[in-house]
């Protein structure tokens, strides 16, 4: 499991800040408390080597719990303002 600290350890840019952030906000959420579960399956070895190389993660476990942190944590915005289209009146002055 990723362990969370006051600050990103070794930041060494946007992508380590960005997994300190998801894991440190899932871990305040209570999703990484409780017990461990064992999951399995295939999975591409390409897809895998480049999930690690993009996030800086070398574990296969650190992977599978940020990469499960981050569709848990998911956001719904572009769905919800997609919804909303044509809810604004088209006469008003957006001041432009």
């Amino acid at each position: 499991m990723l362990k969370a600290a006051a600050e990103p350890e070794g930041s060494a840019g946007p992508a380590s800040l960005r997994r300190w952030t998801v894991i440190d906000t899932a871990r305040r959420l209570g999703l990484l408390g409780g017990e461990n579960s064992r999951i399995g399956g295939r999975v591409r070895r390409d897809l895998v080597a480049a999930a690690k190389a993009r996030s800086g993660i070398a574990s296969d476990t650190e992977l599978l719990e940020y990469a499960l942190a981050k569709v848990a944590l998911e956001d719904d915005f572009g769905a919800k303002l997609l919804a909303r289209e044509g809810r604004v009146p088209k006469d008003v002055d957006l001041e432009f």
